[in-house]
């Protein structure tokens, strides 16, 4: 039979309201409204399906207090991750909201009510404190503790929920399963013992041996239960990584395993979130967990040290093994050996014999340059899902932004440079010149610093989406702060290549372009802020390329840019 849940009982919340379900509904339509955050909206759901039980709302100041410090409950209840409900000051005082009111929680989504909150306190949060105690270190090179700065709010709302809808989902809807739902596939399976395995990252040929490893050594069937809610920055999103889950449980024995998906808010917090981990799986039956080497590592330390040591999480479960009631199943890391065509424990394997790993950052530049990722590696099918979401340069698309004065010749090479990408081939080109922008997409805006950052975070949007699109965008404005480029720079980088040419042209000989008149129309006063006149210019600090036109011919500044996308692969045949 499945394990009991933590604390004795599922805590499912839509079964325990679904009697009033009707009178909930009604009553949310009338109530002051909190929009959640994402993270808050997977907090919820786990709380609302039972996957966080024994819990039953958002943690109050004693449980927050108890859980921080001590990893307990006040009832004594192991529990060791901190799940709040943050809110702005500003916007509680809006609403009126105090102790004994009763607050609608909505999907930031599509704004439907999820549940009701009867606040049982208002309190605030120490970060200093909880980036210490819960993640280890008040280092915001961890990422939890960087949300924890730079997203959380400083209010924090405690009390019980109640259920009105479950949250809406329209991708992998049949593999979304609550607690009781896996509950009653692994009665129907006469599933009595399961191996539960956490990732948040695509499945290889490794993966599939450690789970079948686990599943043999505890005479046990395998629930796969990837993570679909909010993972480490930079991760392969979940679309990608749920298709590679699909086409790999084929390789598994008939009957062996099944995948569910869990809509879980990781933390990255190492040893704690692996316990938390561990009590989240007991909740949906799991009679065993696969703890491996570095089991929700957030990597380095802002000094270049690992936040936990590699086998700090298997110590903390074991630690709590008579309280958890879920068995660990211990894991180090897989390696491959050629010479055996298997894989098997590193600290298995004698002295002296032969293997082979491709790390994460390996398979990554494999899969970027278009480089072999062989079969003993990974599956041919995992590999081409992979491929799909993670093209070569040559297919991807990238954007060469041109900042620069007024008259600089920022344009002329933006022009140029289109001529001889449409000729390269292999891609749409976009251009987005300054004052085409300002008329289509800018118009209402004036020219006051705001106003400027305004445009400027509107061209990095649009070369994102171009970029994201496979497409070549080259952008040319004016662009004159250095922190709206580095926005455009980070946002543009997220989803293909970025390239900032600084158009160096000295003020004198733009003035001496401008057949326009403007420049000495802003040096008679009849144009206020002008850049380069009465406006401040910030010169990048660190541009891909600096050119400047009247030492530079600009067929001859199209060809360093051609050169640069060569150098990186995004275009020629290599």
């Amino acid at each position: 039979m499945a394990n009991s849940p933590h604390g004795g009982i599922l805590k499912d919340l839509y079964v325990r309201d679904e009697p009033i379900q009707a009178q909930l509904a009604a009553e949310a339509a009338t109530l002051p409204a909190v929009t959640l955050t994402d993270r808050q909206l997977c907090d919820l759901e786990l709380i609302l399906n039972g996957g966080f039980s024994p819990l039953e709302g958002f943690l109050t100041q004693p449980e927050y207090a108890g859980v921080v410090h001590n990893s307990r409950l006040p009832d004594g209840t192991l529990w060791t991750m901190p799940i709040y409900l943050d809110v702005d000051q500003a916007e509680l005082t809006r609403l009126g909201v105090a102790p004994g009111n009763r607050i609608t929680l909505r999907d930031p989504r599509d704004d439907q009510a999820l549940a009701i909150l009867t606040v049982a306190d208002l309190y605030t949060v120490d970060r200093a404190v909880e980036a210490e105690k819960v993640y280890g270190a008040n280092d915001q090179a961890h990422p939890a503790v960087h949300y924890l700065y730079h997203n959380t709010r400083d209010t924090l709302v405690g009390g019980r929920v109640q259920a009105v809808n479950a949250p809406q989902h329209y991708d992998y809807v049949a593999i979304r399963r609550s607690p009781a739902e896996v509950r009653a596939l692994f009665r129907k399976l006469n599933w009595t013992r399961v191996v539960a395995f956490q990732t948040r990252n695509p499945m290889h040929r490794a993966h599939r041996e450690l789970t079948v490893r686990a599943a043999r050594t505890r005479h046990a069937n395998v629930l796969i239960q990837p993570v679909v809610g909010l993972t480490k920055p930079g991760d392969i999103d979940h679309f990608t990584r749920v298709r590679v889950y699909q086409a790999i449980m084929a390789k598994y024995p008939n009957g062996m395993a099944q995948l569910s998906l869990l809509p879980l808010a990781m933390r990255m917090a190492g040893p704690r979130e692996a316990v938390w981990h561990a009590i989240i799986r007991k909740n949906f039956g799991a009679t065993h967990f696969i703890v491996g080497r570095d089991h929700a590592g957030p990597g380095a330390d802002s000094q270049g040290r690992d936040f936990y040591g590699p086998y700090d999480a298997q110590e903390l479960v074991l630690q709590y093994k008579d309280e958890l009631h879920i068995e660990m199943v211990p894991f180090q890391m897989l390696t491959y050996l050629p010479d055996t065509d298997e894989y098997q424990p590193i600290n298995e394997v004698a002295q002296g014999v032969c293997t082979l790993n491709i790390s994460g950052t390996e398979l990554r530049r494999r899969l970027k340059s278009g480089a072999p990722i062989p079969e003993w590696f990974s599956y041919p099918e995992v590999v081409r899902i992979l491929r799909e979401a993670n093209p070569p340069r040559a297919s991807q698309g990238f954007t060469v932004l041109l900042t620069g004065l007024h008259a600089s010749g920022k344009e002329p090479i933006a022009r140029a440079l289109q001529v001889a990408l449409n000729q390269e081939g292999g891609r749409s080109v976009s251009l987005l010149l300054g004052e085409t922008i300002r008329q289509e997409l800018s118009s209402e805006l004036g020219y006051t610093k705001r106003e400027r950052d305004i445009n400027v975070a509107r061209i990095g949007f649009v070369a994102s989406e171009l970029t994201r699109a496979g497409a070549a965008c080259i952008a040319a404005p004016i662009a004159p702060y250095d922190a709206a480029r580095q926005l455009v720079r980070q946002q543009v980088a997220r989803v293909g290549g970025f390239y900032l040419v600084h158009v160096a042209t000295p003020l004198e000989a733009c003035i001496e372009n401008d057949r326009a008149g403007v420049y000495q129309r802003a040096i008679a006063g009849e144009i206020k802020g002008f850049t380069g006149i009465d406006d401040v210019y910030e010169a990048p600090a660190n541009p891909d390329l600096v050119v400047d036109t009247t030492r530079t011919a600009i067929s001859q500044i199209v060809h360093e840019i051609i050169l640069l996308l060569e150098r990186d692969g995004y275009i020629g045949d290599r």
